[in-house]
């Protein structure tokens, strides 16, 4: 429930297009619902801009499409990741405007046209291999309203293939940086550019890579300054952060700050 859907939801109370009891009835679902297998969050939209993303993964069929119905029943875009064909065939008859993107294993509901920001995200990838977690980066940020840019396959085998884009590097406000491996490549990133560096470290690698445990502790022991981490093959965490970072850059600038 985002604050567009509750001021029309208090006017249309206002205008008796709506009656009391009906307003009452949704506003119950504040701040969750309970569906015994799983509380919505529906009061998440108010506090971060975005509704809550369902994680696919471990769940049934029948509860990823009955989390999708009841957030969608009062969000306008909603995000499944983790998410198998089967759930979205499930989905989509439902709703028809649904989209299953493979590659990222990501469920979108798009009803709502976002405001696109001005600023940039670029999307980096060491390997082919890393392209999953990247893509379910890149659409997450996509989907939350942001521009976004991939540069996949360039990792530090063959740097020369990262300064080719040297100056698309120097346009972003944040990149994301993809690696598996021994994760190196957001060290490297972090050493050119002046600008919040987001470290995603893929289980990508052969055993002793641990399933990405090598590349994750290479990229928080990056001397680079200004990288983050977040967790093995976490994309989606990746993107939420970087839309904190410029959402929170664009208020300090509307604020006058």
């Amino acid at each position: 429930m985002n604050i567009e859907y509750l001021v029309k939801l208090l006017e249309d109370y206002k205008n008796n297009i709506k009656p009391l009891d009906g307003v009452l009835q949704e506003l119950k679902k504040l701040p969750y619902e309970d569906l015994e297998f799983a509380k919505i969050d529906h009061h998440r939209a108010l506090r971060q801009g975005f509704p809550e993303v369902i994680f696919c993964q471990g769940k049934t069929i029948e509860q990823v499409v009955k989390i999708f119905q009841n957030l969608a029943s009062c969000n306008y875009n909603i995000l499944g990741t983790r998410a198998s064909r089967e759930a979205f065939e499930a989905i989509h008859p439902l709703y028809s405007a649904a989209k299953f993107h493979e590659t990222a294993r990501i469920i979108s509901l798009i009803t709502k046209d976002v405001k696109k920001t001005s600023r940039k995200i670029l999307v980096v990838s060491a390997g082919t291999a890393d392209i999953p977690v990247a893509e379910e980066a890149a659409v997450t940020a996509e989907v939350m309203g942001h521009n976004v840019e991939r540069i996949y396959d360039a990792g530090v085998a063959g740097i020369h293939r990262l300064l080719a884009h040297y100056e698309n590097l120097h346009s972003a406000a944040v990149i994301i940086v993809v690696a598996g491996m021994e994760g190196a490549l957001p060290s490297v990133v972090g050493g050119l550019v002046d600008v919040p560096v987001i470290a995603v470290p893929t289980s990508i690698g052969y055993g002793a890579n641990f399933n990405g445990l090598s590349a994750l502790l290479t990229m928080l022991n990056s001397c680079a300054n200004g990288i983050g981490v977040v967790n093995i093959d976490n994309g989606f965490g990746a993107a939420t952060l970087a839309d904190a970072i410029i959402r929170s850059g664009l208020k300090e600038k509307e604020a006058g700050r």
